[in-house]
Protein backbone atom coordinates (compact mmCIF):
# COMPACT_ATOMS: atom_id res chain seq x y z
CA UNK A 1 0.00 0.00 0.00
CA UNK A 2 2.72 2.63 1.04
CA UNK A 3 3.97 2.20 -3.11
CA UNK A 4 0.74 2.91 -4.09
CA UNK A 5 0.36 5.79 -2.27
CA UNK A 6 3.72 7.77 -3.60
CA UNK A 7 1.86 6.95 -6.83
CA UNK A 8 0.06 10.20 -9.14
CA UNK A 9 -3.65 9.34 -9.83
CA UNK A 10 -2.69 9.50 -13.35
CA UNK A 11 0.23 6.35 -12.91
CA UNK A 12 -2.28 4.44 -10.50
CA UNK A 13 -4.90 4.50 -13.29
CA UNK A 14 -2.67 3.54 -15.97
CA UNK A 15 -1.43 0.05 -13.52
CA UNK A 16 -4.97 -0.39 -12.79
CA UNK A 17 -6.22 -0.58 -16.69
CA UNK A 18 -2.64 -2.60 -17.37
CA UNK A 19 -3.63 -5.23 -14.32
CA UNK A 20 -8.04 -5.52 -15.79
CA UNK A 21 -6.01 -6.40 -19.47
CA UNK A 22 -3.68 -8.65 -18.21
CA UNK A 23 -6.56 -10.31 -16.88
CA UNK A 24 -9.40 -9.95 -19.66
CA UNK A 25 -6.76 -11.11 -22.73
CA UNK A 26 -6.46 -15.09 -21.38
CA UNK A 27 -10.27 -15.15 -20.65
CA UNK A 28 -11.15 -14.15 -24.14
CA UNK A 29 -8.30 -16.42 -25.56
CA UNK A 30 -9.55 -19.45 -24.01
CA UNK A 31 -13.00 -18.35 -25.07
CA UNK A 32 -14.82 -21.85 -27.03
CA UNK A 33 -17.98 -22.97 -27.32
CA UNK A 34 -18.98 -26.94 -27.59
CA UNK A 35 -21.69 -28.91 -30.62
CA UNK A 36 -22.26 -32.40 -30.05
CA UNK A 37 -23.71 -34.25 -32.48
CA UNK A 38 -24.77 -38.18 -33.12
CA UNK A 39 -23.90 -38.81 -36.91
CA UNK A 40 -23.16 -42.73 -37.25
CA UNK A 41 -19.45 -44.02 -35.88
CA UNK A 42 -18.17 -41.98 -33.26
CA UNK A 43 -14.39 -42.78 -34.75
CA UNK A 44 -15.38 -41.13 -38.45
CA UNK A 45 -17.82 -37.91 -36.82
CA UNK A 46 -14.00 -37.58 -34.52
CA UNK A 47 -11.95 -37.82 -37.40
CA UNK A 48 -13.83 -35.76 -39.66
CA UNK A 49 -14.24 -32.66 -37.45
CA UNK A 50 -11.14 -32.44 -35.92
CA UNK A 51 -9.80 -31.62 -40.10
CA UNK A 52 -11.67 -28.69 -39.27
CA UNK A 53 -10.14 -25.12 -39.13
CA UNK A 54 -11.06 -24.08 -35.57
CA UNK A 55 -12.17 -26.88 -34.08
CA UNK A 56 -9.98 -27.23 -31.13
CA UNK A 57 -10.77 -31.34 -30.34
CA UNK A 58 -13.55 -33.65 -30.57
CA UNK A 59 -14.29 -36.52 -27.99
CA UNK A 60 -16.04 -39.03 -28.76
CA UNK A 61 -18.64 -40.48 -26.19
CA UNK A 62 -22.42 -41.29 -25.45
CA UNK A 63 -25.33 -39.03 -25.05
CA UNK A 64 -29.28 -38.98 -24.90
CA UNK A 65 -30.28 -42.21 -22.96
CA UNK A 66 -30.61 -43.41 -19.54
CA UNK A 67 -28.32 -45.47 -18.79
CA UNK A 68 -25.81 -43.92 -16.28
CA UNK A 69 -21.66 -44.05 -16.95
CA UNK A 70 -22.73 -46.03 -19.59
CA UNK A 71 -19.56 -48.57 -21.23
CA UNK A 72 -19.62 -48.84 -24.61
CA UNK A 73 -20.71 -52.47 -24.63
CA UNK A 74 -24.27 -50.96 -23.22
CA UNK A 75 -24.97 -48.59 -25.88
CA UNK A 76 -23.76 -50.98 -28.22
CA UNK A 77 -26.19 -53.79 -27.52
CA UNK A 78 -29.30 -51.73 -27.35
CA UNK A 79 -31.88 -50.44 -24.76
CA UNK A 80 -29.50 -47.42 -22.93
CA UNK A 81 -31.27 -44.49 -25.56
CA UNK A 82 -27.53 -43.34 -25.90
CA UNK A 83 -26.71 -42.33 -29.73
CA UNK A 84 -22.54 -42.63 -29.86
CA UNK A 85 -22.01 -39.27 -30.21
CA UNK A 86 -19.20 -36.66 -30.18
CA UNK A 87 -18.82 -33.38 -28.43
CA UNK A 88 -16.77 -30.91 -30.78
CA UNK A 89 -14.80 -28.00 -29.15
CA UNK A 90 -14.38 -24.77 -31.29
CA UNK A 91 -13.09 -21.24 -31.07
CA UNK A 92 -15.99 -19.42 -32.48
CA UNK A 93 -13.55 -16.70 -33.45
CA UNK A 94 -12.18 -19.38 -36.26
CA UNK A 95 -15.49 -20.96 -37.38
CA UNK A 96 -18.98 -20.80 -36.50
CA UNK A 97 -22.06 -22.78 -34.48
CA UNK A 98 -23.58 -22.63 -37.88
CA UNK A 99 -21.17 -23.41 -39.97
CA UNK A 100 -20.02 -26.69 -38.52
CA UNK A 101 -23.95 -27.11 -38.59
CA UNK A 102 -23.82 -26.86 -42.06
CA UNK A 103 -20.69 -29.42 -42.27
CA UNK A 104 -22.58 -31.80 -39.71
CA UNK A 105 -25.61 -32.20 -42.08
CA UNK A 106 -24.11 -32.89 -45.40
CA UNK A 107 -21.27 -35.40 -43.40
CA UNK A 108 -23.90 -37.75 -42.78
CA UNK A 109 -27.30 -39.32 -44.47
CA UNK A 110 -30.00 -37.67 -42.17
CA UNK A 111 -32.97 -39.10 -44.18
CA UNK A 112 -31.95 -42.18 -42.21
CA UNK A 113 -33.73 -43.01 -38.71
CA UNK A 114 -32.36 -46.58 -38.22
CA UNK A 115 -28.88 -46.02 -38.43
CA UNK A 116 -25.60 -44.74 -40.02
CA UNK A 117 -24.54 -46.77 -43.52
CA UNK A 118 -23.72 -50.60 -42.16
CA UNK A 119 -24.08 -49.19 -38.73
CA UNK A 120 -27.78 -50.00 -37.86
CA UNK A 121 -29.30 -49.50 -34.40
CA UNK A 122 -30.92 -47.17 -32.14
CA UNK A 123 -26.98 -45.60 -31.07
CA UNK A 124 -25.73 -45.17 -34.48
CA UNK A 125 -28.81 -42.61 -35.07
CA UNK A 126 -28.16 -39.05 -36.36
CA UNK A 127 -29.20 -35.93 -33.96
CA UNK A 128 -28.22 -32.51 -33.18
CA UNK A 129 -28.12 -31.69 -29.40
CA UNK A 130 -28.47 -28.12 -28.34
CA UNK A 131 -28.32 -26.58 -24.46
CA UNK A 132 -30.89 -23.36 -24.84
CA UNK A 133 -33.43 -21.61 -27.24
CA UNK A 134 -30.86 -19.67 -29.25
CA UNK A 135 -29.10 -23.11 -29.94
CA UNK A 136 -32.16 -25.25 -30.95
CA UNK A 137 -33.45 -21.96 -33.12
CA UNK A 138 -30.13 -22.18 -35.23
CA UNK A 139 -30.01 -25.69 -35.14
CA UNK A 140 -33.61 -25.80 -36.69
CA UNK A 141 -32.77 -22.95 -39.11
CA UNK A 142 -29.25 -25.28 -40.74
CA UNK A 143 -31.44 -28.46 -40.67
CA UNK A 144 -34.31 -26.83 -42.89
CA UNK A 145 -31.73 -25.12 -45.04
CA UNK A 146 -29.90 -28.36 -45.31
CA UNK A 147 -33.37 -30.44 -46.13
CA UNK A 148 -34.33 -27.67 -48.77
CA UNK A 149 -30.81 -27.92 -50.50
CA UNK A 150 -30.98 -31.93 -50.67
CA UNK A 151 -34.58 -32.25 -51.43
CA UNK A 152 -35.61 -34.88 -49.16
CA UNK A 153 -36.77 -35.35 -45.55
CA UNK A 154 -34.48 -34.90 -43.21
CA UNK A 155 -35.07 -36.73 -40.51
CA UNK A 156 -32.05 -35.93 -37.47
CA UNK A 157 -33.95 -34.43 -34.77
CA UNK A 158 -32.79 -31.71 -32.43
CA UNK A 159 -32.84 -32.77 -28.94
CA UNK A 160 -31.99 -30.96 -25.93
CA UNK A 161 -28.40 -31.49 -24.17
CA UNK A 162 -27.77 -33.89 -21.43
CA UNK A 163 -25.56 -35.34 -19.39
CA UNK A 164 -22.40 -36.58 -21.97
CA UNK A 165 -20.25 -39.30 -21.10
CA UNK A 166 -16.46 -40.33 -22.39
CA UNK A 167 -15.96 -43.11 -24.33
CA UNK A 168 -13.56 -45.21 -23.26
CA UNK A 169 -9.49 -44.28 -23.68
CA UNK A 170 -9.49 -46.53 -26.90
CA UNK A 171 -12.06 -44.96 -28.91
CA UNK A 172 -10.18 -41.23 -28.85
CA UNK A 173 -8.90 -40.30 -31.83
CA UNK A 174 -9.35 -44.07 -32.99
CA UNK A 175 -8.45 -43.24 -36.15
CA UNK A 176 -5.16 -42.04 -35.98
CA UNK A 177 -3.97 -44.79 -33.57
CA UNK A 178 -0.81 -46.83 -33.90
CA UNK A 179 -1.88 -49.96 -31.20
CA UNK A 180 -2.21 -53.52 -32.91
CA UNK A 181 -6.03 -54.20 -33.24
CA UNK A 182 -7.47 -57.94 -34.75
CA UNK A 183 -10.23 -56.80 -37.30
CA UNK A 184 -12.22 -59.46 -39.67
CA UNK A 185 -9.11 -58.58 -42.07
CA UNK A 186 -6.77 -59.74 -39.71
CA UNK A 187 -4.38 -57.76 -37.61
CA UNK A 188 -3.87 -54.27 -38.36
CA UNK A 189 -2.73 -50.74 -36.77
CA UNK A 190 -5.65 -48.85 -35.67
CA UNK A 191 -5.42 -46.39 -38.46
CA UNK A 192 -5.11 -48.75 -40.84
CA UNK A 193 -8.35 -51.00 -39.10
CA UNK A 194 -10.19 -47.46 -39.17
CA UNK A 195 -10.08 -46.78 -42.86
CA UNK A 196 -10.69 -50.08 -43.93
CA UNK A 197 -13.69 -49.96 -41.49
CA UNK A 198 -14.84 -46.24 -43.40
CA UNK A 199 -14.46 -47.95 -47.06
CA UNK A 200 -16.02 -51.09 -46.34
CA UNK A 201 -19.16 -49.46 -44.26
CA UNK A 202 -19.94 -47.00 -47.00
CA UNK A 203 -20.29 -43.40 -45.55
CA UNK A 204 -18.45 -42.11 -48.05
CA UNK A 205 -20.13 -43.79 -51.07
CA UNK A 206 -23.40 -42.80 -49.31
CA UNK A 207 -22.58 -39.25 -48.48
CA UNK A 208 -21.34 -38.12 -52.25
CA UNK A 209 -24.31 -40.23 -53.69
CA UNK A 210 -26.76 -37.98 -51.17
CA UNK A 211 -24.95 -34.49 -51.19
CA UNK A 212 -22.18 -34.61 -54.30
CA UNK A 213 -19.72 -31.82 -54.36
CA UNK A 214 -21.14 -30.48 -50.96
CA UNK A 215 -19.73 -33.54 -49.05
CA UNK A 216 -17.17 -31.91 -46.91
CA UNK A 217 -15.79 -34.52 -45.68
CA UNK A 218 -15.65 -37.42 -49.21
CA UNK A 219 -12.38 -39.35 -48.87
CA UNK A 220 -12.48 -40.07 -45.42
CA UNK A 221 -9.96 -38.90 -42.51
Amino acid sequence: MRVLKKLNPVALAGLMAIGIAAQANPLQAQSTEVLTVAGGCFWCVESDFESVDGVIEAVSGYTGGRTENPTYKDVSRGGSGHYEAVQITFDPAKVSRERLLELFFRSVDPTDDGGQFCDRGESYRTAVFVSDAAEEALAGQVKAEAQQALGQKIVTPVLQAGTFYEAEDYHQDYYKGDSLVFTRFGPKRQAAAYKRYRVACGRDQRVVQLWGDAAPFAGGH
